[in-house]
C-alpha cells in the first residue's frame, strides 16, 4: 500500500452497482441522500460541500468489516496510515463525526443491484479503567481513568445475515485490530485521490495486465493524448520499477516525464482494471487533462469500465468536464449529481436529469 493509493479486492462475482446512498453524521453530512446512481457518476459542487467526504463514505461502506480503514490515509486526511501519532488518533477520529459529536454514530447505507441493502455503523468508544487499591486499614478505594479508544465498525453481512462487529483499538501506543473471521468485503473498491502518484504500483498493475494480454487498454488511453506513442512497458533497469514508453526516440522515455495528463489517464485506466466488478472512486478526475481531450477520455473510460464491469464515481470542479461527460456518454449509463449547502447549513445532493443538464449547458447556467 502507498500513502495515496489503497485498494480492496475481493473474490465476489457478479455485477456490483450502487444505486442509492444515505449518509448520516459523517464529516459535514448530517443527513444526505444520493439517488439515481448509474454506471458512471460525476459529482459537482462548490468547495466544502463534501465531494471528497462522499467518496470516503463509499470507501468505508465498501469494506464495512475492515477496521484498518480507521487509520488509513484515505480516511484520515493528511496522515500516512499507521504513521499517525497514537496520542493524536482519537482527536482525528473525532473529525469523522458530524459536528465532532462522538455521541452520535455514523451510519452509511447503500442499495445495490446484487446485495440489496447494506448498512455500516461506526462509533467511537472510550473504555474506562478502574484502579482498585487497599489502604492500611484495608479499606477499598477505586479511581476511574480513561483507557483505550476504539473505533467500532458494525454491519450485517448480506450473505449470512450475521451482525458483525470489528474494531481498531489504540493500546500501549499500538493499534490492535479485532476482526471477525467471517467478514466479507462487501464491494471491491479503489479510491484515487487528487494529485496522487504511485509509479511503482502503476508499473506493477501494468505488468499484471500484460500478463493477461490486456495491456493495450492502457496504451490506447495514452494514445488519446500522445498519438506518437508506439508501446509501453514496465521496466526497472534504471532503478525503481516504472512505466516507460516508446515515442519514436532512440530510447524509451519514462511515463513520469511525459506530463501530468499522461500520468493521470494511465492511473485512472489502471485503477479501473483493479477492483473486479467493483467501484472506482476518483477525486477531481479532470486534473492534468486539457479540456480538448475530455470527450475522448470520457468515451474511453466508459469503454474500459464496461470491459471490467466497474462503476465509476468521480468528483469534478470543471465545467468542461461536465459538458464532455454529458455529450459523450449514454444517458442510461451517466448521471450528474451536485452537492449543495442549504440555507439551514446542511448538505443535500441534487441529481440532475439528462434534459436538465442539457438545458443548463444550453443556457450556460452554473452547474459545477
Amino acid at each position: 500500500n502507498s500513502k495515496d493509493f489503497y485498494e480492496i479486492e475481493s473474490g465476489l462475482g457478479g455485477t456490483v452497482m450502487l444505486t442509492q446512498l444515505k449518509i448520516r453524521n459523517f464529516r459535514g453530512f448530517q443527513d444526505l441522500t444520493m439517488d439515481s446512481l448509474k454506471a458512471i457518476n460525476l459529482v459537482a459542487g462548490k468547495n466544502n460541500t463534501g465531494k471528497t467526504s462522499l467518496l470516503e463514505a463509499i470507501f468505508l461502506l465498501s469494506a464495512a468489516g475492515n477496521p484498518r480503514l480507521g487509520v488509513n490515509s484515505n480516511v484520515l486526511r493528511g496522515f500516512e496510515g499507521e504513521k499517525i501519532l497514537p496520542e493524536a488518533v482519537e482527536t482525528f477520529w473525532k473529525q469523522l463525526f458530524f459536528g465532532l459529536d462522538i455521541g452520535q454514530s455514523i451510519e452509511i447505507k447503500g442499495n445495490h443491484t446484487e446485495h440489496g441493502s447494506l448498512v455500516l455503523k461506526i462509533r467511537l468508544e472510550q473504555q474506562t479503567i478502574a484502579d482498585i487499591s487497599l489502604d492500611r486499614a484495608e479499606r477499598v478505594s477505586a479511581t476511574n481513568q480513561m483507557g483505550y479508544p476504539s473505533l467500532v465498525f458494525e454491519y450485517r453481512d448480506p450473505f449470512s445475515g450475521e451482525l458483525i462487529e470489528s474494531r481498531i483499538t489504540l493500546k500501549g501506543g499500538e493499534f490492535k485490530m479485532h476482526q471477525s473471521a467471517t467478514t466479507n468485503i462487501l464491494l471491491p473498491s479503489v479510491i484515487l485521490l487528487s494529485q496522487s502518484r504511485d509509479p511503482r504500483g502503476d508499473a506493477h498493475r501494468l505488468a499484471e495486465l500484460k500478463q493477461r494480454k490486456q495491456g493495450d487498454v492502457v496504451l490506447e488511453a495514452l494514445q488519446i493524448i500522445e498519438p506518437k506513442l508506439k508501446s509501453i512497458e514496465e521496466n526497472s533497469s534504471s532503478g525503481p520499477s516504472m512505466i516507460w514508453g516508446d515515442v519514436g526516440l532512440s530510447e524509451l522515455v519514462p511515463l513520469a516525464a511525459m506530463g501530468e495528463g499522461m500520468n493521470r489517464i494511465a492511473r485512472i485506466v489502471l485503477t479501473i482494471t483493479v477492483p473486479k466488478a467493483g467501484i472506482v472512486l476518483v477525486d477531481e478526475i479532470e486534473n492534468g487533462l486539457h479540456y480538448s481531450v475530455l470527450p475522448d477520455v470520457w468515451r474511453y473510460i466508459d469503454k474500459v469500465a464496461q470491459k471490467f464491469d466497474t462503476q465509476i464515481i468521480a468528483t469534478t470542479h470543471s465545467y468542461e468536464c461536465i459538458v464532455a461527460a454529458h455529450e459523450s456518454l449514454d444517458a442510461e449509463r451517466f448521471s450528474l449529481h451536485r452537492l449543495e449547502n442549504t440555507p439551514e447549513k446542511t448538505n443535500r445532493c441534487v441529481t440532475i436529469k439528462p434534459n436538465g443538464v442539457r438545458s443548463l449547458i444550453h443556457h450556460n447556467l452554473e452547474v459545477r
